[in-house]
């Protein structure tokens, strides 16, 4: 997990960041992530068109949402817990941390639920 070891090395530059460094991977990461979504629309695609299966398509389009949705999160994570670390008196960053760790967690947890469906519709062919 390239992004969390990423900012846990930015975090551990406190208190003078090494924010061009850290912008660096967000770049890196955003390109890697795009390439997957471009060839995850590309087989959506070819399911619905292709072969017949807009149900194993709209999976992968769930899919892609909960990802993006697990993304966004992550973001917010990281910046709440840079302002939780950089002013830890202040119990709502310590909260905020914790109410976007549990979001991400029921995100994570709907992803594997439609990893586990995409399984079991594309097994029903077979």
């Amino acid at each position: 997990m390239q992004a969390c070891e990423g900012h846990r090395a930015y975090l551990s530059s406190a208190p003078h960041y090494d924010f061009p460094r850290y912008r660096q991977l967000v770049h890196e990461i955003t390109l890697a992530f795009s390439g997957i979504s471009r060839e995850v629309l590309r087989i959506a695609g070819r399911l619905r068109d292709e072969l017949a299966r807009p149900d194993l398509a709209q999976h992968l389009a769930r899919l892609q949402e909960r990802e993006q949705e697990k993304l966004q999160l992550t973001a917010q994570l990281q910046l709440a817990q840079q302002q939780a670390q950089d002013q830890p008196d202040v119990d709502a960053h310590q909260q905020e941390v914790r109410e976007l760790k549990h979001k991400l967690i029921k995100t994570i947890e709907a992803i594997n639920e439609i990893l586990q469906d995409l399984k079991y519709d594309s097994e029903e062919v077979e």
